[in-house]
């Protein structure tokens, strides 16, 4: 077997080494404090490090005063002190020595306490070293880390205020972002300016903080001594590192902002698709110049701006384009009407050209009728305004030309189909005569309408509806129920759109019930409630228009009734129609319009007569006494059957045929409503007042 032991490599003659070898190779010297005698032994090492020649040390602590500054030797024998008194073993401390050149360098002291068997401190065992490297190398690390550090904060400026103008969308919003304080504090500025560039000029449209403005540079021109100016020349930034170069380059702008304590500034231009849209000014008053890092931050930072500006311009220009086609499909004034007051309001909700198809008119019709609308086309954008726009004309030619509400409706849907469009819209038209106050209703698709009566009642109408416009038509479902409700003098309609009632995640009965409710406390003039109603949906927000129409039947200006009759005539039963004679001949003479009686007579047995002869069901006859501008007594027969009556020519020896022609000539109005399932023929007869 080999030996290992025997053929093992022979250990130097010196190992292992003694600690003062050692410690000379590291730089390090070596001290022996005996703190009985006070004589602090010191190796040639640690002479070194203390750049004391060996006669010029007499072991005396005292001695090393030479070398150590008082205020360092103080601060070291008070640790040691403390070390000693609070039972340590070790203790450790960087100091600093002056050299025999006036040199100040730094080292490192580190001690073993040596103590007797009662704890009493005898001897101190320890090392010195220079540490000026150490310490460069730890202070070179700490700048890196500061550096990086800055570099970071720089980078969050960029990320909050991008982060905070992502949400802007207007200029001003802009503005707002970067001139209130945290902006101010997130830029790490002392003041800010801002201006656009303006048909060849500058206009200043921020600076901050408030008192900062500068008179004379409100507008200026793009070739004036301002750096505004000259980073839109020279599509470059302007960096001013000192107040020297401020007042030097620019001595007409540097007076008035001495007081600001100014002593750098960052002058960025606002470039999008390569033109200058503006620039803007970060001044400092707590640093003096940039470092490159410091000026890539800065300008992202510009171009973070422009960007935004950009798109907040973009913004507004659309949201005008959108804002002017929506109120030019609108309707431009809304008619007085004669015995109403009306009030009309529209809140665009949509953002930039996303407009909607929301709309509502109001409709003068002959016999002191009025008919007004509401609707919405399905969509938000410039298709659904343009469609709206069209069915809304045509609506309104419909109902001008004298259709009743259900046949406007009809024509209205199939106008819509036949157009080049997949948009089908929801509707309500309401058809209402003012001096009775009878309001005929037809329903598209649309939400019911509610009534608010002189109580402060608010409630809502159940109206019978039919499938929306364009559907109706495309699904062979023209037919549109009419309902006939009353307005009382001084009750109000309103119509609006969904946009109004509907909430995220609530039911559209609730929203009704709420909207009722807001309605109830309302105020009673229409314009103050209209005003409150759209102020309630501007609060909540949303994402849908609204669209609003409150029409108050008047209770002073317009005819009143001063007195109403009624009687059912069923089919078969000559006593019925006896005492509906009697009852229109009493009520004739009770009124005080006895001249016009004979008339007023045989109009109305001719149109119970027809009512019965061509329904096959029972009529009812109502007579109205109107009272206002003029005294009017009005006649209704109301049927179940929806056939409108038409004239037809009698011959020389017909017996039929002359009953419309009678009508026509013996009254001063008359016309046809559908009521429901029925219709409704009705005539007034203006009377001279008592004498």
């Amino acid at each position: 077997m080999v030996d290992r032991g025997a053929s093992a490599l022979s250990l130097p003659d010196d190992w292992p080494a003694h600690p003062d070898p050692i410690l000379a190779l590291n730089r390090m010297g070596s001290f022996d404090w005996d703190l009985d005698t006070g004589l602090l032994h010191m190796d040639a090492q640690a002479h070194e490090v203390f750049d004391l020649r060996p006669d010029e040390y007499d072991g005396r602590p005292e001695t090393l005063t030479v070398r150590v500054p008082r205020p360092e030797a103080h601060r070291i024998d008070a640790l040691v002190a403390q070390a000693m008194k609070d039972g340590s073993e070790n203790y450790g401390a960087y100091f600093r020595i002056r050299r025999r050149d006036g040199d100040l360098r730094w080292t490192h002291t580190q001690g073993s306490i040596r103590r007797d068997e009662t704890g009493r401190p005898r001897r101190i065992i320890g090392i010195v070293r220079d540490a000026t490297q150490e310490l460069s190398e730890i202070e070179a690390r700490r700048d890196e880390a500061a550096q990086d550090e800055a570099r970071r904060r720089q980078t969050n400026v960029v990320q909050l205020t991008t982060a905070a103008l992502a949400y802007a969308r207007t200029v001003q919003d802009v503005i707002d972002v970067l001139k209130d304080t945290n902006g101010l504090t997130h830029l790490g500025a002392t003041s800010l300016v801002m201006g656009l560039v303006e048909a060849g000029r500058i206009r200043l449209v921020a600076e901050g903080p408030a008192g900062s403005f500068v008179p004379g540079t409100l507008i200026t021109r793009i070739d004036e001594r301002y750096p505004m100016s000259e980073v839109v020349r020279t599509l470059a930034p302007r960096f001013i590192e000192s107040p020297e170069e401020f007042a030097e380059g620019y001595p007409i702008l540097w007076p008035h902002i001495t007081d600001l304590n100014i002593t750098s500034a960052a002058y960025l231009p606002l470039i999008a698709q390569a033109k200058p849209i503006g620039a803007v000014g970060l001044l400092y008053s707590d640093r003096r110049g940039f470092t490159p890092d410091e000026r890539n931050v800065l300008v992202a930072l510009g171009s973070s701006i422009a960007q935004s500006l950009q798109r907040a311009m973009f913004y507004e220009q659309e949201k005008d384009l959108a804002a002017g086609l929506q109120q030019a499909m609108l309707p431009r004034t809304i008619p007085s009407v004669p015995g109403a007051d009306v009030a009309v309001r529209y809140r665009s909700a949509a953002l930039g050209r996303d407009i909607g198809g929301d709309w509502y008119d109001l409709i003068p019709l002959p016999g002191g009728r009025v008919g007004a609308v509401i609707g919405d086309v399905q969509g938000h954008d410039t298709h659904a305004a343009a469609v709206m726009g069209q069915l809304r004309i045509v609506l309104r030619a419909y109902a001008a030309e004298g259709h009743t509400p259900a046949t406007v409706m009809a024509r209205a849907s199939v106008f819509l189909h036949e157009l080049d469009t997949d948009r089908f819209a929801t509707c309500l038209y309401a058809e209402a005569d003012l001096s009775t106050g009878v309001v005929q209703v037809v329903r598209a698709g649309h939400i019911d309408p509610l009534v608010r009566q002189t109580d402060g009642t608010c409630r809502r109408i159940a109206v019978e509806g039919g499938l929306p416009l364009g559907l109706s038509a495309e699904f062979g479902g023209l037919e549109y129920p009419v309902s006939t409700i009353e307005l009382d003098p001084g009750d109000t309609l309103l119509l609006c759109t969904d946009g109004l009632v509907e909430q995220p995640g609530a039911d559209l009965d609730d929203g009704m019930q709420t909207l009722a409710a807001m309605i109830k406390t309302g105020p009673d003039d229409v314009r103050d409630l209209a005003e409150r109603l759209i102020d309630v949906a501007e609060e909540r927000g949303g994402d849908d228009d609204v669209a609003l129409l409150l029409l108050r039947r008047r209770s002073l200006d317009s005819p009143k009734p001063a007195g109403r009759l009624q009687q059912h005539v069923a089919p078969g039963d000559p006593e019925a129609l006896i005492q509906a004679r009697h009852m229109i001949r009493a009520a004739v003479q009770a009124w005080g319009v006895g001249e016009r009686a004979d008339e007023i007579e045989l109009v109305a047995d001719e149109l119970i007569t027809n009512a019965l002869m061509h329904t096959e069901g029972s009529a009812v006859v109502t007579l109205r006494h109107l009272a206002g501008s003029d005294r009017r007594l009005r006649v209704e027969v109301e049927d179940s059957s929806s056939a409108l009556p038409r004239r037809r020519d009698a011959g020389e020896s017909g017996v039929s045929g002359r009953g419309l022609l009678l009508v026509d000539l013996l009254t001063d109005v008359w016309g046809v409503e559908a009521r429901g399932g029925g219709k409704c023929v009705w005539c007034e007869f203006v009377v001279r007042e008592r004498s």
